[in-house]
């Protein structure tokens, strides 16, 4: 969620993953165009690629549209920005995605989904999602953020870890507690102002809370959740033993659905290929069978001579050959002619 800290938390496991020995840095990506500086040094920024304020400008777009059409902007581009990542992503252990707060725009978008589906099909990934822990002491706020961890968790597929932020001004205990104890979340939950009418009766909200609380239970179950301080580093270490939990599960159980579905699609566009051959010989045989004087004249003679010259048609590199109109290159070759 937005102001939760997740700027400040990249910065801390970017500092926690240099400290290392040996040290290990990651390879970061900030997707966040709104952003007026980060504080850490991002390898990749979408800042360099796409103006968000001129966006703004040229579309008379709001900050969040804004936000939205520079991140589709930026998506188009995204194949050269995976194509760096696969090749980093052989010299170093992680690979960081700042993602912009606000939920909507990069989880519901077709952009965010491009970008998410495009890492996860090429290198293990992780979902973190980062809890501004003081903000969360209430029950509906509380149940506010399960229910967006609910939402992106089955929207992605991914292994998801909820990350309660900033436990230096507030012990995330109280969460662990409602996540695993149905009836500490009911105590709370009636015990807090404004859950009964005038009447002493409960509120529609507090009904609500009630009812998703039971939902939810199940959902507890399948989460890993740790916490952490940006400001002080402590939980770093456990967050990461997450992670390295959270690979074995992406390799054991989303790899083979990818996979299952990649042949199941396949395995479709096959069918709808065989389909359309099928559909356009039988029209073929019919046009034969109504007119054989026209199929007869049209037939191919493979005697007859072809007009057309067998030319072989070569791709050029530009970066390794020499392209004649183009710019000079350094390669050997082409200095000697």
């Amino acid at each position: 969620m937005a102001g939760a800290g997740k700027s400040t938390f990249v910065q801390r496991i970017n500092s926690y993953l240099h400290s290392k020995e040996p040290s290990s840095p990651p390879y970061i990506l900030n997707l966040d165009p709104a952003v007026t500086s980060t504080p850490f040094e991002a390898n990749i920024d979408i800042r360099d690629t796409v103006n968000y304020h001129e966006v703004m400008k040229q579309y008379n777009l709001g900050p969040n549209g804004g936000i939205l059409t520079a991140l589709n902007l930026f998506t188009t581009k995204f194949d050269q920005v995976l194509s760096l990542v696969e090749k980093r992503a052989e010299t170093v252990d992680y690979v960081i995605l700042d993602t912009p707060g606000q939920i909507e725009i990069f989880t519901w978008s077709a952009s965010g989904a491009i970008i998410t589906d495009a890492v996860a099909s090429s290198l293990p990934t992780v979902v973190a999602y980062i809890i501004d822990t003081p903000r969360t002491t209430a029950p509906a706020t509380f149940m506010s953020n399960m229910l967006y961890a609910c939402s992106i968790l089955y929207k992605t597929k991914l292994p998801f870890i909820l990350v309660f932020n900033k436990t230096d001004a507030q012990s995330h205990d109280f969460a662990l507690e409602w996540m695993h104890d149905f009836e500490a979340f009911q105590a709370a939950l009636a015990s807090h102002r404004g859950t009964t009418d005038d009447e002493g009766e409960p509120t529609y909200m507090n009904s609500l809370m009630n009812s998703m609380s039971l939902v939810l239970d199940e959902f507890y179950k399948h989460l890993t959740a740790v916490g952490v301080s940006s400001m002080t580093g402590a939980g770093i270490k456990e967050f990461f033993d997450a992670v390295e939990a959270s690979r074995t599960e992406y390799e054991n159980e989303y790899l083979p659905e990818l996979a299952r579905a990649r042949a199941a699609r396949e395995e479709t566009l096959q069918a709808t290929k065989q389909d359309s051959i099928n559909r356009m010989m039988k029209d073929l045989e019919i046009d034969r069978a109504m007119n054989p004087e026209a199929a007869a004249r049209d037939r191919w003679d493979p005697e007859a001579e072809d007009e057309d010259e067998d030319t072989e048609i070569n791709i050029i590199d530009r970066s390794t050959s020499c392209f004649l109109g183009g710019l000079m290159t350094n390669a050997p070759d082409c200095m000697r002619r």
